[in-house]
């Protein structure tokens, strides 16, 4: 039965503090991300006990990840941020809007200024974890999640449009309709860079349409008239890095601008400057340069499967959970937008997938070696059907993860998937997703290639079928010692 959002929000706030001790709230696909003021008051074990709730995660001393799953997760982030600022508005005595909703990594935290600074050991002990887990490296990839994550619904449902589409054209179907389909599976790529853009402006503390209006350049089919370093430029080069570097030069631009032109004109003068200075020089010099680098890229992942295909492949797709669990998958982020940008889909994205497809070989050795432990089992049937669609987290969180052998083992079916995947391309058969976000099987109505759709979705469902069995067969006869067992989490 599915629960309640509202009830599930409710039950969330209640066991991190109540709504008082929210601070920010953001979700992603499939995790609703809240901040804490104190991290004391969180209860842990109440909280992963929960019906619903998949896993917990710590992102840092003063934050945390509620897995939920897709779906859900947006209704009840929608009701913990009207619940949380509530509670805020309490507190500081002001009554405005909601808490921010993000749909990304991170979020503008929304709180009062502490009374007095932190005093005792707890809370220097705090401030130290804090200091630690905020370097600059994790900052930047939460930055590059929220500028990238919200575009992900998008490039969902125009991949799917488009592989619609071309079936429908290979076929010879409804003429009338295809080109229609075209347009509007295309559009939103032919505009991406106005989105990063305006993303990347809000993100960084600039106003967003400015970061919009000067990623629009990038686009805009007059560039063409345009010469930079020799050449004439494209539009469209440099793509969304292009986007992004254009959109952090205007939030610089403007903030510079903030703090030197008088109130009386700041209306005026610093929106032109802005985009005038910003313009300028993403025409002739960021346009040129990134688009080196995203030409570059598309080349390197070519030359990588086309020559080291089995070896890139099995790197890639045994590595992918333990990046998942750092975090550090987000700085994928950019690269496949930029492969679906230039090539219609990115070759990278069903060799991680391969990840998934371990852990669910894995999680059903698990359950035959285990199959007396009842509550490790109804956790792991309530958590397969998810985990075939390219839900992880709750096999993740809730049986490879706190056994821990069967996690590594895991890995073991991804790398082999991704070989499989690897060796086709090296044969020349190029498997690609036209949108990031889903694996599994949800990954088949994303997936193209260069060989016609039959050859691309073997070649997927290959790579499926080996995860599992190596997945399965790794964990059954190494990952397990005998007597084996684990409290479900989810």
């Amino acid at each position: 039965m599915r629960n309640d959002p509202a009830s599930l929000a409710a039950a969330v706030l209640a066991r991190v503090g109540g709504p008082a001790n929210v601070t920010s709230v953001a979700h992603c696909m499939t995790r609703l991300r809240l901040g804490v003021a104190d991290p004391a008051a969180v209860d842990g074990e109440g909280l992963r006990g929960l019906p619903g709730v998949l896993g917990v995660v710590a992102d840092g001393e003063s934050s945390l990840q509620v897995v939920l799953g897709p779906g859900v997760v947006v209704e009840v982030t929608a009701t913990a941020a009207t619940a949380g600022a509530a509670a805020v508005r309490t507190r500081v005595g002001e009554g405005t809007a909601d808490l921010p909703i993000q749909v990304g990594e991170s979020t503008a935290a929304v709180q009062p200024q502490a009374s007095e600074p932190p005093v005792g050991a707890a809370d220097r002990v705090r401030e130290q974890l804090r200091q630690r887990n905020a370097t600059p490296f994790k900052a930047a990839l939460r930055h590059v999640a929220a500028v990238f994550v919200p575009l992900i619904p998008a490039l969902i449902g125009c991949g799917i449009l488009a592989g619609i589409n071309g079936l429908l054209v290979n076929a010879g179907r409804l003429p009338g309709l295809t080109p229609a389909l075209a347009s509007v599976a295309s559009a939103f790529m032919a505009l991406i860079t106005v989105f990063v853009g305006y993303n990347t402006a809000k993100e960084f503390g600039g106003t967003p349409v400015l970061g919009g209006a000067v990623a629009a350049v990038i686009v805009y089919p007059g560039v063409a008239k345009v010469t930079a370093f020799g050449v004439h430029l494209a539009p469209g080069q440099g793509g969304v890095l292009g986007a992004l570097a254009a959109a952090l030069l205007a939030t610089r631009v403007e903030k510079w601008c903030r703090g030197r032109v008088p109130g009386a004109l700041d209306v005026l003068l610093t929106p032109t400057v802005t985009v005038l200075v910003s313009g300028l020089v993403t025409l002739y010099g960021l346009m040129y340069v990134a688009g080196v680098v995203a030409s570059a890229i598309g080349t390197a992942a070519n030359w990588l499967l086309a020559t080291t295909g089995a070896l890139a492949g099995l790197v890639l797709g045994g590595l992918f959970l333990p990046l998942v669990m750092l975090g550090l998958h987000q700085a994928l982020i950019p690269i496949h937008t930029t492969l679906i940008e230039q090539q219609g889909y990115t070759v990278l994205l069903p060799l991680l997938a391969m990840a998934g497809a371990g852990q669910v070989g894995a999680a059903l050795a698990v359950y035959a070696r285990l199959r007396h432990d009842t509550s490790l089992c109804t956790t792991i049937r309530s958590a397969l059907p998810a985990g075939l669609l390219g839900v992880g987290e709750p096999l993740i969180y809730g049986v490879s993860l706190p056994l821990g052998r069967p996690f590594v083992t895991a890995c073991a079916g991804g790398a082999a998937g991704g070989a499989f995947i690897g060796f086709f391309a090296m044969l020349g058969d190029k498997v690609g997703a036209t949108a990031i976000g889903p694996s599994g099987w949800a990954l088949f109505p994303l997936l193209a290639g260069n060989r016609g759709p039959g050859m691309t979705a073997a070649v997927y469902g290959g790579g499926l079928l080996t995860g599992y069995a190596v997945g399965f067969a790794a964990t059954y006869f190494f990952g397990l010692p005998r007597g084996s067992r684990v409290a479900a989490s989810a």
